[in-house]
């Protein structure tokens, strides 16, 4: 056993009441430390005495007797919770101790467990995802199936309820990429319960016989060279339609580089003729971290001389501060990244292109037109930062069909 568990009067420091705390004493013999955790309680040391450390305690009567089966039920909860953790560690001593019973299997709890541990990491983006994705489900079982969210178990999320889902969402005008992603967050919440030994297996929905996840293969639309130079000459309406131009074009120059990355950029990531830096996307998902290479042109310099900050400590680009935090760097590349989409959508219109483009039309675009230009796989998987080739050739399957048309009659083009 790696642990001591004992009920304790803290008589360090006396109250202006006279009385003590009574504290939990938890020790861990592989770490040889130990933590008092309070329990709201306080004795003076006779009190305790009798009621916790008398071997007559048989005794006791009334709110004394109440008392001494209060301070044995935390011990033996304390106890009990430590025995099922295997390995004894005060991390996950803490969060199974300090949590109603009925939390072990509601389904709220774990969402905000997942929520609370991304915005601890500044994980921003992953905890909105739970978010989102646990108001859908609390929508969905509020209205269907007459339970709050608040009292939804994991035991009544079976594989028929999951379908009742799916279904629910379909008649609710959401695309099967909504569902999929919904079901694929709350997959991850019932792993996390699994791993934490609150959840038998017996009791996951997800897998072969059981519920499928929706796969759905997005097609990744991208501008042809003609309509990229279509959008690279049209002339901008005002100030606003500029800048969106030339941020679109910096980031189909720079291989698709997203707006987070764009944001993060720091004059100390340039070198000479190049800059590098580090996927913000990937670089939690990923063991090995690639640091991507992007060499300067005349155009990418022009972008940064025209927009870079005079201070040169800093960021290249006034989108972020220094001083700022995770929840408001979030907040300003969402509203960047808005701003950018919107004006050029306006600029694509009015030169007949694309109604739906954005960012993210550059990244697709730079993929295709290194494709069509000749550039190997190989040079693109790099270039893009995939994980694999297979990464690549499925990333490359998702475009239109007109791009791959393109492509197979340029082959021969020696």
């Amino acid at each position: 056993m790696g642990y001591n568990i004992s009920i304790r009067l803290d008589n360090r420091r006396k109250k202006k009441s006279g009385m003590y705390p009574i504290k939990l004493r938890v020790y861990g013999k592989e770490t040889q430390k130990e933590k008092w955790y309070n329990l709201d309680i306080d004795l003076t040391e006779k009190k305790f005495q009798e009621i916790w450390l008398n071997p007559n305690n048989k005794k006791l009567r009334g709110e004394n007797k109440e008392l001494r089966l209060k301070l044995q039920a935390i011990e033996n909860r304390a106890n009990d919770e430590a025995s099922k953790l295997g390995v004894f560690d005060f991390k996950n001593f803490e969060f199974k101790l300090f949590r109603k019973s009925s939390d072990k299997n509601n389904l709220q709890f774990h969402f905000n467990v997942a929520i609370e541990n991304c915005i601890k990491k500044n994980k921003i983006n992953t905890a909105e995802s739970f978010k989102y994705t646990l108001n859908s489900l609390g929508t969905f079982s509020n209205e269907v199936k007459n339970c709050p969210i608040e009292k939804l178990k994991f035991q009544q999320i079976n594989v028929d309820w999951l379908r009742d889902y799916e279904s629910y969402m379909v008649k609710k005008g959401k695309s099967y990429t909504t569902i999929a992603i919904y079901t694929r967050t709350l997959r991850v919440i019932f792993n996390n319960a699994i791993e934490a030994k609150d959840l038998n297996q017996e009791y996951y929905p997800f897998g072969k016989s059981k519920y499928q996840i929706l796969r759905t293969k997005k097609v990744k639309k991208a501008l042809n060279s003609k309509e990229l130079k279509v959008l690279f000459d049209a002339k901008p309406a005002n100030e606003n339609e500029s800048k969106a131009k030339d941020f679109w074009f910096f980031s189909f120059a720079c291989n698709g580089i997203n707006p987070k990355d764009i944001a993060l950029l720091k004059y100390s990531d340039i070198k000479e003729d190049k800059f590098t830096y580090y996927r913000a996307k990937t670089f939690d998902k990923k063991a090995e971290k690639t640091e991507i290479i992007i060499y300067l042109t005349d155009f990418t310099n022009s972008i940064i001389e025209k927009y870079g900050n005079k201070n040169k400590n800093s960021f290249v680009f006034d989108i972020l501060n220094e001083n700022d935090d995770a929840n408001e760097q979030h907040k300003k590349i969402k509203n960047f990244t808005r701003y950018i989409n919107d004006h050029i959508k306006r600029l694509a219109v009015a030169n007949k292109l694309p109604s739906d483009i954005s960012f993210y039309y550059a990244r697709h675009s730079f993929a295709t037109n290194s494709l069509r230009k000749g550039a190997s796989m190989e040079f693109i998987s790099e270039a893009l930062n995939h994980s694999d080739l297979s990464v690549t050739k499925n990333y490359f399957a998702g475009f239109e069909d007109e791009a791959k048309k393109e492509f197979a009659n340029s082959i021969m083009n020696f």
